[in-house]
């Protein structure tokens, strides 16, 4: 198993429109691809940033290439995103999950 790990920010203000907006669009955009396992999306709020990872579990690297293409090592990002990120950080990390429970 292979776990995708993507960092972002918000404005604090924009952080429970990016949770819904994640929530409705880009989750169920993950859990439709053939491959995906499960993920995990954590919050951490300091002096008026809102900073998320999210950690997405792939069968392989073959699985994670329907969901990002074949550059899977940049990230993907919707067009909705410009109303809410303040930056964009081109790649995620990829590793491999040896024990999990």
């Amino acid at each position: 198993m292979i776990a995708r790990i993507w960092n972002g920010k918000t404005l604090l203000e924009h952080k429970e429109a990016y949770i819904d907006f994640m929530k409705s669009r880009a989750l169920p955009d993950y859990q439709s691809t053939e491959g995906f396992v499960k993920l995990e999306f954590l919050c951490q709020t300091k002096v008026g940033v809102a900073y998320f990872k999210l950690i997405t579990f792939w069968e392989n690297l073959e699985v994670i290439k329907n969901f990002a293409g074949e550059d899977y090592e940049k990230a993907k990002y919707y067009p909705e995103d410009d109303d809410f990120l303040l930056d964009f950080p081109e790649k995620v990390a990829h590793h491999e999950v040896f024990a999990s429970t």
